[in-house]
Parts: C-alpha cells; structure tokens; sequence
C-alpha cells in the first residue's frame, strides 16, 4: 500500500514556473514507476509526465515536453514534476501516481495508487 500527497500547487502567470512534489509513504517506494496526471475543469484525466523506478526513463505528454521535468529522489520517497513556461491551458489539479512494477506507464488505469491532487492556476 502507498498513500501520496501532492504540494507545490498554487498560482502563477503566464510563463512562470512551479515545481510540484509527490511524497509516497512506504519502504517500498524504489519499486515502483511514478506518473503525472492532471484534470482541468469539464476535461477528462490526462497524462502529463511518467518517469521509471530508476529515474532513467522517462516520458512526457506532448502539450508540456519541453517545459517540463519530472525526476525522482528514492532516497526521499518523492517525485517531482518542475513546470516551466506555463500557460493558461496548464491550469488544472495535478495528481501523482504510483504503479506496481518498475517500468512507467501513460495510461491511467495502470496506475495503482493515486494522491488528491494539487491546484495549479495559470493566469494570463
């Protein structure tokens, strides 16, 4: 079992940046691969970021590669997802994912656990 919690959401402006955490309880958290989810309003679920056990792959939705890294500290338990040059159509709840097994995963239904979910607001 592993439960998440997400930080880091908040407001920014066009072209800022925020730098979102996902910390995972559990001994286990090396074992698993880590995704990036969000949800704007009145929009269905939609892959973001994935990244591997090991950190050494990873995988972005088109609308934010380029602008956006996700990385992982096993050490800590945590994943990150820094998001630069956001823009208005990034406004959405972010949620971190946990799937069983090692290799990571752009479908949400192959993910296992998921946290609440942070809010990200882009202004214009």
């Amino acid at each position: 079992q592993v439960q998440l919690v997400e930080s880091g959401g908040g407001l920014v402006q066009t072209g800022g940046s925020l730098r979102l955490s996902c910390a995972a309880s559990g001994r286990t958290f090396s074992t698993y691969a880590m995704g990036w989810f969000r949800q704007a309003p009145g929009k269905e679920r939609e892959f973001v970021a994935a990244i591997s056990w090991s950190g050494i792959t990873t995988y972005y939705a088109d609308s934010v590669k380029g602008r956006c890294t996700i990385s992982r500290d096993n050490a800590k338990n945590t994943v990150y997802l820094q998001m630069n040059s956001l823009k208005p159509e990034d406004t959405a709840i972010y949620y971190c994912a946990a799937r069983n097994g090692r290799i990571s995963a752009i479908r949400d239904y192959e993910y296992d656990y998921w946290g609440q979910g942070t809010q990200v607001t882009v202004s214009s």
